[in-house]
């Protein structure tokens, strides 16, 4: 039995970090969509071809590229056995429909998810965390009222997404706000409320 779990958190609560140090400490791997397109455009995939043609238009990748793309990766990862399935999704499910469809893709294995892990941050402690983060990396474009807009569009985005596994008890909160190693030990302790069920 292996760990599956969605990760949420607005920009700049450190769910990248975090998902990081989650795979490492459990021995699963971080699957951030973000890669996944990377990796697929690279590799000049049919998928990543697809792809390309909707970002080079600065339009947003369509569920349907983005759903076959996450199945794609987790068949990749089963190997004999999907109950040895594990991983750590960011970045995905970013809508309902999304949910619904890696509901029907892990169905398709045969295997459910554990739960979705929401890693919360008081947006003003985050615009900061991502104004320094713009100076230190020269982002000219990261100015505050795009990091607020940035994080409203998060909200509106992912708050139904958040109903959805809340309705199921399948939702855990963890404040992001914190020494790094501090918040890695609040999210293992919040995984284990999913052992509980």
């Amino acid at each position: 039995m292996s760990v599956r779990i969605v990760l949420l958190g607005p920009p700049g609560a450190g769910k990248g970090t975090q998902a990081a140090r989650l795979a490492e400490k459990l021995g699963v791997e971080a699957i951030s969509t973000g890669d996944i397109f990377r990796a697929n455009i690279k590799g000049e995939t049919e998928l990543g071809k697809l792809a390309q043609e909707y970002t080079s238009r600065g339009e947003l990748v369509p569920d349907s590229v983005t759903n076959a793309m996450v199945r794609d990766k987790l068949a990749s990862k089963i190997d004999g056995d999907a109950q040895t399935l594990g991983f750590i999704l960011d970045g995905y499910p970013r809508n309902v429909a999304q949910v619904e469809e890696l509901d029907a893709i892990l169905s398709e294995f045969g295997v459910a998810l554990d739960g979705a892990v929401e890693i919360t941050a008081d947006g003003d402690i985050v615009t900061e965390r991502l104004l320094k983060r713009a100076e230190i990396e020269g982002r000219a474009d990261d100015t505050e009222p795009v990091i607020r807009h940035r994080l409203a569009v998060y909200a509106e985005q992912t708050a139904p997404i958040s109903a959805v596994y809340a309705q199921r008890s399948a939702l855990v909160q963890v404040d992001g706000i914190g020494d790094v190693d501090e918040v890695t030990d609040r999210l293992l302790a919040a995984l284990e409320s999913f052992d509980d069920q």
